[in-house]
């Protein structure tokens, strides 16, 4: 693709609030030239496509770029790749559906908003229909029909998926799913009066699921071609953003080579195909570059994920082995509403991405990660806190503790900070397994730094948790409702400690138990293999 940053000025506004196109051009905002993407989409005639990204991404952007280009405003294009391309700029009668502002949580709550949705579009295209609750499907079915007339018109359906995500760890999940997946089905039905159709979320939903009839989107998702189309490549954030960095560089008193890894470090990161380039997020750039260049948790704090921390939960999913298996290409399919898969929805949510992939009997396999630290340390900080009572601002002093007494290799020191964790833990939080503390074990050393092996397989078993730091490695066992020696003996019989012999690092072994009746980490031996 051409940058064509010589014609943005540097000098332009930067905004991570403002979502019109229209408004943006008009307003003298910088916009990162993705019109040879649009182009991509809309230069084939008619096409009907979906597409998933994570919030805070510019999908509310493109759509509204998709619909400047439809109503014919060619001027606004002037300067972008889009402008000289051999298109007719023929206006159509454009339906733009919002559901971003949805906040229903009933199928009730859901069928009034979707009626106001319809009556704000009739009179927008100045058309009367008779909108009933009861028959949203019929009454968007006849929208349709009237705003297309002879011809044929757009839809644009912005945050699709917004009405589930809404519900989706409640009992009326299904219920509203169905509402949504008989007023959705009205465009499949409606098909020949559409020139083009683009479907957007944040989540990929089985067709089965949602749309039961709209069998004929091209899902565009994990396709190689607009892998970038979202979020800022490395060449387009050093070109648009240029004075912006030399600012930065001379504010930090930073050179430049320093600062550049340090900001991918942070914000860059996200993969949308294996094979593709990682792409920066674009409200994280914008907002370090108007926060006086300050490395902050800035795409988290736009949106806590409270219904991922319940799935996680409920799941006892297993982070580690997330992060240290290979998985498989099903991991990016769509899901149904009730039988939903937390791996599935951390990865098209954004908190989860790929890193590198390879073949294996035919097969495709992919290791997968934080895109960033950015988003690693908001996460496992928020995690903690949604597992415990302690403020998630508390919770970043006492891992800075642990770092400190993890690095003088005191182990009591660290356990008993790590017991103040434990201690915290919410007591709508079910601790009756292993596994659950195995998590708060796991994220808190995700915080620290410190990767852990969990579940580490040897000749003769496997190892609950491995910690590799500098030139020590730390072998953990934990037990439930038993005791430390218990633990600390597993360790010694199965000999774990014999994968690590030849690696010339020191090897401490430690015991552990967890007491599910006073939910606490409650005691624990160490000793150093000789």
């Amino acid at each position: 693709m051409v940058i064509r940053w010589k014609e943005q000025r540097q000098d332009k506004k930067i905004t991570s609030s403002v979502y019109t196109f229209e408004d943006i051009v008009k307003d003298d905002f910088l916009y990162v030239d993705k019109t040879e993407y649009i182009w991509s989409l809309i230069g084939q005639g008619k096409a009907m496509y979906f597409l998933s990204r994570p919030r805070r991404f510019g999908k509310s952007l493109t759509v509204s770029t998709l619909k400047a280009v439809f109503q014919g405003k060619k001027d606004l294009f002037k300067g972008l790749a889009i402008y000289d391309k051999p298109y007719d700029w023929k206006p159509y009668p454009v339906i733009h559906l919002d559901m971003g502002n949805c906040q229903a949580k009933t199928p009730e709550e859901l069928k009034l908003y979707l009626a106001r949705i319809l009556e704000s579009q009739c009179a927008e295209h100045q058309v009367k229909v008779k909108v009933q609750q009861e028959a949203l499907s019929a009454s968007f079915e006849d929208f349709i029909n009237i705003v297309a007339g002879n011809g044929r018109a757009v839809i644009l359906l912005d945050e699709y998926d917004k009405p589930i995500l809404n519900t989706l760890t409640t009992p009326e999940a299904l219920a509203c799913r169905d509402v949504l997946r008989g007023f959705y089905s009205s465009i499949k039905k409606c098909e020949a009066k559409e020139r083009f159709v683009f479907v957007t979320g944040v989540s990929k939903f089985c067709h089965v699921s949602l749309f039961s009839e709209l069998n004929n989107l091209t899902d565009i998702t994990m396709n190689r071609d607009y892998a970038t189309m979202f979020g800022y490549t490395q060449s387009e954030f050093e070109a648009y953003f240029a004075d912006r960095i030399d600012s930065a560089c001379k504010q930090l008193n930073m050179p430049c080579e320093e600062l550049l890894p340090e900001i991918k470090l942070w914000y860059d990161g996200y993969r949308f195909h294996a094979k593709a380039e990682s792409v920066y997020n674009p409200v994280s750039l914008a907002q370090f570059f108007m926060n006086d260049a300050e490395f902050n948790n800035y795409w988290f704090s736009t949106g806590t994920p409270s219904f991922l921390m319940e799935l996680t939960k409920k799941a006892d999913f297993n982070f580690e082995k997330t992060l240290s298996e290979p998985v498989m290409g099903l991991a990016f399919n769509a899901f149904e509403i009730d039988k939903i898969d937390p791996l599935a929805l951390l990865l098209q949510t954004g908190y989860l991405t790929i890193k590198s992939s390879f073949v294996d009997l035919g097969e495709t396999l992919y290791y997968l990660d934080f895109p960033n630290r950015e988003v690693k340390s908001a996460f496992e900080t928020y995690l903690i806190s949604d597992y415990t009572s302690i403020p998630q601002e508390t919770v970043g002093a006492n891992v800075f503790k642990m770092v400190k007494a993890i690095k003088a290799r005191d182990v009591n020191l660290f356990m008993e900070l790590l017991k103040t964790f434990f201690a915290a833990v919410q007591y709508d939080v079910a601790t009756d397994t292993k596994g659950r503390f195995q998590l708060l074990f796991y994220s808190v050393f995700l915080l620290i730094g410190v990767r852990v092996e969990a579940e580490s397989r040897t000749n003769n078993g496997r190892i609950d948790a491995v910690i590799c730091d500098g030139d020590y490695v730390y072998i953990f066992e934990f037990k439930l409702n038993q005791t430390a020696g218990i633990a600390l003996e597993q360790i010694r019989e199965k000999e774990y400690f014999r994968k690590y012999q030849h690696s010339g690092k020191k090897i401490v072994l430690v015991g552990a138990n967890f007491d599910t009746i006073s939910r606490q980490l409650s005691e624990w031996k160490s000793e150093a293999v000789r």
